[in-house]
Parts: C-alpha cells; sequence; structure tokens
C-alpha cells in the first residue's frame, strides 16, 4: 500500500512539472511532452521500489564482499600483470579520493586478453578487463573508465541490480551466502541506457576533479566506435588483430552500452557546459615494473 501511494505521488508530481513547464513557453500542453514525461515515469518507476527499500552501506559492502569472494577473477597474476594491477588501483583510488560515497573501493584487473570490458559490484568492487586496458592509450583513458565503474556503485546501480535480481531470483539477501547464487553475468550485462550514461558523465567529473582529461572519454569512445565499424558492422579494414574471444567480448560491450555517438555527443556537450575545453592533455599510460617479490619499483 505505501509502495503504490509513493507512485501516485510520484506520478502526480511528475504530471504537474511538466504541464507547469509547458505552460510556460505555451498555454497548451504538447502531447509530445506528456509522452516524453510517460515514458520517463515509467524508468523511473522500476527503481522506485529499490529506493524505498534501499540498502544500507553496511549491507551493500557485505553483499559485495560476498560475491567478490564468489569470483576470484585475478587469482594468478604473473609479474607484469600484477604492474597493471597496481597501476589500476593507483588510478582508482586517486579517483575515489573525490567520489560522494566513502566505501571501501578496490580495484582489480582481470588478466584475460580477451575480455574488453570493466564492470563492478555493490559495495565498491571494481573489475576491468586486460583486453579493454590493452586498447588504452592514456592513463586519461584508464582514469574514466574507472569513473564510469565508481559512479555505477555511487549511484546505487549496482545495488538497485542486485535487490532486482534477488527478488526475481527468490533469493534473501539478509542470509549469508544467499547472493553467491548471482552469476558474473547480471555484473557484465551493463545497465540501461539512462544510468550507462549517467555513468559516464559522473565519470568524467571525477576524473576531472582527480586532475585527469575529459578528453580520456572521447578518444576511447572513439576507439570504440572504430572498433565497432571495424569488427561489429565489418565496414572497414581492423587495424589490429583482435582473437574471436575477444570480438565476441567486444560484442557484448557494445550491445550493453549506448552508441559510441551518442557517448560522444554527450561528453562533448559536458566539456562545452563546464568549460574543460582547454583540458586536453592527456598523460601518457605508464605502468611500473613489477618485481617477483611482489613488491613495486618505486
Amino acid at each position: 500500500m505505501k509502495r503504490v501511494v509513493a507512485f501516485s505521488i510520484i506520478l502526480l508530481i511528475a504530471i504537474a512539472a511538466i504541464v507547469f513547464s509547458e505552460r510556460q513557453h505555451s498555454e497548451a500542453v504538447s502531447p509530445d511532452g506528456i509522452l516524453n514525461v510517460a515514458a520517463d515515469i515509467q524508468r523511473d518507476l522500476t527503481r522506485v521500489p529499490m529506493r524505498l527499500t534501499r540498502l544500507s552501506d553496511q549491507e551493500e559492502v557485505r553483499i559485495g564482499d560476498e560475491l567478490a569472494r564468489a569470483y576470484p577473477l585475478n587469482a594468478g597474476l604473473n609479474a607484469d600483470d600484477q604492474a597493471l594491477d597496481d597501476y589500476v588501483t593507483r588510478v582508482g583510488n586517486t579517483l575515489t579520493a573525490h567520489a560522494h560515497r566513502r566505501l571501501p573501493y578496490t580495484f582489480q584487473l582481470i588478466p584475460n586478453s580477451s575480455m574488453i570490458n570493466a564492470f563492478s559490484l555493490p559495495g565498491g568492487h571494481v573489475y576491468i578487463g586486460k583486453g579493454l586496458v590493452d586498447l588504452m592509450m592514456s592513463e586519461d583513458q584508464l582514469a574514466n573508465v574507472l569513473g564510469h565503474e565508481i559512479e555505477h556503485v555511487d549511484h546505487r546501480h549496482c545495488a538497485e541490480r542486485v535487490q532486482i535480481e534477488a527478488q526475481l531470483r527468490h533469493l534473501k539477501l539478509d542470509m549469508v551466502g544467499a547472493v553467491v547464487a548471482l552469476p558474473l553475468s547480471v555484473w557484465e550485462a551493463g545497465y540501461n541506457k539512462d544510468e550507462e550514461l549517467e555513468a559516464d558523465r559522473e565519470g568524467m567529473e571525477l576524473a576531472v576533479l582527480a586532475g585527469y582529461s575529459p578528453y580520456g572519454a572521447i578518444s576511447l569512445f572513439e576507439k570504440f566506435a572504430q572498433l565497432n565499424q571495424e569488427y561489429v558492422i565489418h565496414a572497414g579494414t581492423p587495424q589490429q588483430e583482435l582473437s574471436q574471444l575477444a570480438i565476441e567480448s567486444l560484442r557484448g560491450y557494445f550491445r550493453s552500452h549506448p552508441l559510441a555517438s551518442e557517448r560522444i555527443a554527450q561528453a562533448q556537450g559536458l566539456i562545452a557546459e563546464e568549460g574543460w575545453q582547454n583540458l586536453k592533455m592527456q598523460k601518457p599510460f605508464h605502468v611500473k615494473p613489477h618485481l617477483e617479490s611482489g613488491k613495486s619499483v618505486p
């Protein structure tokens, strides 16, 4: 009953807002305006039940830790991969100093050159595939990808996902070990278009606050657009060799994320809006060697 009341209140407020907004510009409310707000309401209402029963930070961290233990994704790193993992962690920690939520973030490389993806778990566990890192030419590109994943956590996209999946699968989140039944594909699949674009915007802002260039995002999106042309649309000659597994991973990434052209357009708009046009200088991608003893070279 409480949820029905909440839905009704949100619906009435949204309709009143669109009517008021339209009347500011004309006497009549346009049909397009009503249709647009109806679509927005339908999208947002799917997330309302999760917001009304929001997990506490402590619950979210506990669930994320359980899932992380169930997915041992970076076991057996060699020295080169360990150096890259250290680098990912260092860049990630630079970003989390500016995150809204103070969570125990961790960053891990998945040492699979065919994995062209990154994802996050509730509570702050962030993973990035070596295949995606191999495409990067600057530290700023890495920072924008990690910032994107941090914002999926920061905006509780991950927490809402685990609540929705638990309801669909009849899992009890308060039972220790129940969430380990969730497959890894739940997190690799990405989110809806609005949440992905939100993570892009907020991730760029986070990167800029940490001293990185927003053009790191644009240059990587342009790389995605090129790969989409070469390997998915087949409209160009591939400029680099990718394994069949990497190509399948790439196709999965494109299926779960907005078009690169949309992401570029939004990024360019945000740069203009925020006055970031002079922040073009990107830092070189530089990984410090790692000693076999497990200590990085200072």
